[in-house]
Order: structure tokens, then C-alpha cells, then sequence
């Protein structure tokens, strides 16, 4: 080649790797812009339109609601399931397979280098000797003499190293769009890690609250069955005395029958609540008993509730970032597909040594070298890759109105939960009034009683009543407890960031 040509092919060469590098920077596919504008007006209200008159205020609520409960067992029982619950590491294993997914699809965007090195060891046979052995055994079968003669050549050995490279040069962008659907793909599985924290510390909370309410309306029921006891045995010493009748003993029993029947269903419901908290921590049935098997009040209920914005609220649900960044990743996919019409370029080359002795490998003239630009062009698929197009594309759409559902039903969420704290606030305060009446009336008759002022069917309907408005109140308190956790659970709170 002469040096005008050899000149020529230089500047032919880095003319085409100039023009592959300004083809590389395009991408096909639609760009994402962003999800759609879902209820604009609700979203960008100053408040949501359920949110009661009284026991919300506005502003930021913190991530970890919980600690605003004043329990300090409450909180050890959340940080210990945000620590071993296994739906929760499962989440984690899946945030660790969609970013390992993500590092290998940028692997891909770079260049491929391998290594090899072998040593040939052959022996070549001696064509020439065997044809004279040949001829002399000839000559010895027609003489009836024996001969033999072995003549051979040493064995040749031949040793070669060198560097493989091939390099797919993204000139569409089909690359670039994978991954950025893998980072996308990759953020959606954080989101669902964050959605997962969420819903374990809200079902930790209520099964926490759960235990707490059943504790003590075992408290109640067994104190009621005492001094129904009590009454009973009054009301058996009377009747010796011939002041009252076996009928009034009889509907004792009966009263003192029925409280202790309550007794077993507060037990086994003690038992569930117990276990389902050890499953939560990631223990076994039982791991908790010694723990949680003294009775304690329920945890304080805060005076107010922060609660943000709709925008603000909408920003941080890691529900409506998971379907977000589904629907970018969906989206790049398009691009990703789009690429496979167009042709492809890699570039292929190869650099090593070939000597027949190991000491000659490193000498110039064993060097040799290998580089050739390889193009690849589906021109006739039959539709294939306009059919991966097509399925993109809807998948985008699905996504999209998976986004807009998911939004609307935040929406709901946070508004039904708001109505259900606001009416349970104000149920309780009823609960309240109903219970300190209750306990006045009960007190005034068992005085009434003791005078002979009043019947004892009297007495045992106002303990009934007061024993019920006591349950009702405490049951009325464990709702509104567990209403304020499904109001911090619709907000979006209690994530943490992954690491």
C-alpha cells in the first residue's frame, strides 16, 4: 500500500469513528416529561376536604409518628420490625437485585476486554520415514525377514497470548434508554421498600393497640367480676336472713355467669395479639410474652395532628413514587425498543503475541493485531420489533392510568382516613360524658341499695350499664388510636431512606 493510500485509509478511519461519536449522541423513543396531571384541583388545595374542624393543624408531620404516642415500648416493638421483619428484608433483597439489574445494564454501555494465553503441544508424523518403513516391510515379507526402524520428529510446541475487545457503539440510543429504564425500574423498588416500612410500622402500631385495648377490658371484666361476686355473696347472706328471694340470687349468678364468659374471648384475643406482634418482630409465637403479658394502658393520644398539603402528602407516598417511576421506566422501554430498527454497529479487535518458544513472545515481530468494524441490521423481521414497539407503548399507557389510579385513591385514603379520626374524636368525647354518668349512677344506687331504697334490679342494671360504658370507652379510645395510625399511614409516613 502506498503511503498516499495508507494516509487515506487514516483519515477514512477516524472520519467514520467521528461520525459514529455524533451519531451516539442520539437517542430515539419519546422523552419522559414527567406523569400527568391527576385532580389538579384537589391536589393543589390548601387542605383536604375531609380534614375536621378540630384536631388537625396544618404543618409537617414527622416521619416516625409514632414516638408522638408516648409509649416507649411502642416504639422499640417498630424499630425492631423495621430491623428483622421478613417482608421486609424480602423488599431489601428486591432493592438490591434492581440496582444490581441497574449496574449491570451500564456494564453493558461499555466496552467488553478479555484475556487468553495457551500453550499447542503437537507431534507432526514423519511422512518421509514412514514411506521407507513402508518399503522395507515390503521387502522383508517377500525375503521372509524381520525388520523394523522407527524414525521421528521431536513434537512442536506453540504458545499465544493476548487481548480480545469488542465494543457495541450505542448510535440510537437503545442503550441509553435501557438504562434509563433500569434506574427508573431500580427507584420504583426503593419506593416499594419505603410503601413496605410504612405499612409495617401502622401494623405493628394497631396490633400494639389491639393488645393494650384487650388488656384492659380484662382488667375491667375481671374487676366487674369481683364486685359482682361481692354482690352475690351480700345478696346470698340477705336471702338466709329472709330479705330477699332465690330469684334475686339467681339473677346474680346469672349476671356474675355472664361477666366471667367474657373473660376467655379478652384471653384468646390477648394470645393473638401476642403473636401476631412476635411475627411482626420477626420472632417466633410466644418470643413476646414475657414482655407484653403485663397489662399497660394505651398509649397517650396526642392533642393534634399535623397534617400537610395534598401536593405535599402526594410527594411523599412511596405508593404514588413506585407507580412514577414504573411509568418512566415504561416509557424509556419505547426508545429501548425503538433502537432494534436501526442498525448496529460494534467494534472488534484483537492484540497478542504467537511464538513457538515462550521467551520469543515478547519480541516485535510475534506481535500481531486485529481490528475490524462489524455492522448488524435486522432489515427484515416481519414485524417483530414494531410489535415490541406497539407493547411498549401500551405498557407506557397502562402505567400511566395505574399512576392516575393510585393518585385518586391516595386522595381517598387520606380524606377517608381525616373523616374517621375527626367523627372518632368526637365519639369519644361522647364515650367520655356516657361514662362518667354511668359511674355516678352506679355509685348513687349501690348506696340506694344498701339504705333499702331501691331494688336489687336496679343494682344490677346500673352496674351493667356502667361496666358497658366503661368497655365502650375504652374500645372508643383503642379506634381513635388506631384511626390517628391509618391517618399517618395515609399521609405516607414512616419511611426511611434505603441504603
Amino acid at each position: 500500500m502506498s503511503m498516499s493510500c495508507l494516509r487515506y485509509a487514516r483519515i477514512s478511519g477516524f472520519a467514520m469513528l467521528t461520525a459514529m461519536a455524533g451519531l451516539s449522541g442520539c437517542t430515539v423513543g419519546p422523552d419522559y416529561h414527567g406523569a400527568p396531571d391527576v385532580a389538579h384541583g384537589a391536589a393543589q388545595a390548601s387542605a383536604f376536604v375531609r380534614a375536621p374542624a378540630a384536631g388537625v393543624t396544618p404543618g409537617h408531620a414527622p416521619s416516625r409518628w409514632w414516638e408522638s404516642l408516648n409509649d416507649p415500648t411502642l416504639n422499640a416493638l417498630i424499630d425492631q420490625a423495621l430491623k428483622d421483619n421478613p417482608d421486609l428484608h424480602a423488599a431489601q433483597a428486591r432493592l438490591r437485585q434492581s440496582r444490581a439489574q441497574l449496574q449491570q445494564q451500564r456494564a453493558a454501555d461499555m466496552p467488553k476486554i478479555s484475556t487468553d494465553a495457551a500453550v499447542l503441544r503437537m507431534r507432526e508424523p514423519d511422512l518421509s520415514s514412514l514411506q521407507s518403513s513402508q518399503q522395507s516391510s515390503s521387502s522383508a515379507q517377500s525375503s521372509g525377514q524381520n525388520t523394523s526402524s522407527s524414525h521421528g520428529r521431536g513434537p512442536l510446541q506453540f504458545y499465544t497470548a493476548g487481548f480480545d475487545a469488542s465494543w457495541e457503539i450505542d448510535l440510537f440510543g437503545g442503550t441509553r434508554r435501557a438504562i434509563e429504564a433500569a434506574s427508573a425500574q431500580a427507584e420504583a423498588v426503593d419506593a416499594d421498600l419505603a410503601d413496605t416500612q410504612v405499612s409495617l410500622a401502622a401494623e405493628v402500631a394497631q396490633a400494639y393497640i389491639d393488645l393494650r385495648s384487650q388488656q384492659q377490658r380484662l382488667l375491667l371484666a375481671n374487676q366487674s367480676a369481683q364486685l359482682e361476686q361481692q354482690t352475690l355473696d351480700l345478696i346470698r347472706q340477705r336471702r338466709e336472713r329472709g330479705v330477699v328471694t332465690d330469684a334475686d340470687v339467681e339473677r346474680q349468678t346469672t349476671q356474675v355467669e355472664n361477666t366471667k364468659a367474657t373473660l376467655i374471648p379478652l384471653d384468646e384475643q390477648i394470645t393473638e395479639s401476642l403473636d401476631q406482634l412476635a411475627v411482626l418482630t420477626g420472632q417466633a409465637p410466644g418470643a413476646l410474652d414475657r414482655e407484653l403479658a403485663t397489662p399497660a394502658a394505651l398509649p397517650d393520644m396526642p392533642a393534634s395532628v399535623p397534617v400537610d398539603d395534598p401536593a405535599a402528602v402526594l410527594k411523599q407516598r412511596p405508593d404514588i413514587r413506585a407507580a412514577e417511576r414504573r411509568l418512566a421506566a415504561s416509557n424509556a422501554q419505547i426508545g429501548q425498543h425503538e433502537a432494534d430498527l436501526f442498525p448496529k454497529v460494534s467494534m472488534m479487535g484483537f492484540i497478542g503475541s504467537n511464538a513457538s518458544d515462550p521467551g520469543h513472545l515478547l519480541h516485535k515481530s510475534a506481535f500481531t493485531w486485529l481490528g475490524a468494524p462489524y455492522l448488524q441490521w435486522d432489515v427484515l423481521d416481519f414485524g417483530r420489533t414494531r410489535s415490541s414497539i406497539r407493547q411498549a407503548e401500551a405498557g407506557r399507557d397502562e402505567a400511566a392510568a395505574r399512576y392516575t389510579q393510585t393518585v385518586l385513591a391516595a386522595l381517598q385514603d387520606a380524606n377517608n382516613a381525616l373523616s374517621r379520626y375527626g367523627h372518632q374524636r368526637e365519639s369519644v368525647s361522647r364515650l367520655q360524658q356516657v361514662e362518667a354518668s354511668a359511674d355516678r349512677s352506679a355509685g348513687l344506687m349501690r348506696q340506694r341499695y344498701a339504705a333499702g331504697a331501691s331494688s336489687l334490679i336496679d343494682l344490677l342494671d346500673t352496674q351493667r350499664v356502667q361496666f358497658s360504658a366503661q368497655q365502650n370507652l375504652v374500645l372508643g379510645n383503642a379506634e381513635l388510636l388506631k384511626d390517628f395510625v391509618s391517618l399517618q399511614k395515609s399521609l405516607g409516613l414512616g419511611w426511611v431512606c434505603a441504603q
